[in-house]
C-alpha cells in the first residue's frame, strides 16, 4: 500500500506543476505569458483565442483531477 501512496503522491506533484503551467500560460488582461508564446504558435495553431480556449479546457481537467487526488490523499490518511 505504501508504494501505491507514493505513486499517487508523485502524480499529485506532477498535476500541481501542470496546473500552474496551464494557469500561467493563459492570457490575462495584458496578454500574459501566452501572448509571448502564441506569437509564433498563432501561425501554427490559428488564432490566439483558440489556444486560450484549449488552455481553459486543459485547466479545468487538470484542476478536477488535482482536486480528486487531494480528496483521495486526505481520505487515505
Amino acid at each position: 500500500m505504501d508504494v501505491l501512496k507514493i505513486v499517487v503522491t508523485v502524480i499529485q506533484v506532477l498535476l500541481s506543476i501542470a496546473l500552474i503551467a496551464a494557469v500561467v500560460l493563459q492570457s490575462g488582461r495584458s496578454a500574459g505569458l501566452s501572448g509571448v508564446i502564441s506569437g509564433g504558435a498563432e501561425t501554427l495553431f490559428g488564432k490566439k483565442k483558440g489556444l486560450d480556449e484549449l488552455l481553459g479546457k486543459v485547466t479545468v481537467v487538470v484542476a478536477v483531477l488535482f482536486g480528486a487526488l487531494c480528496l483521495l490523499l486526505v481520505i487515505w490518511e
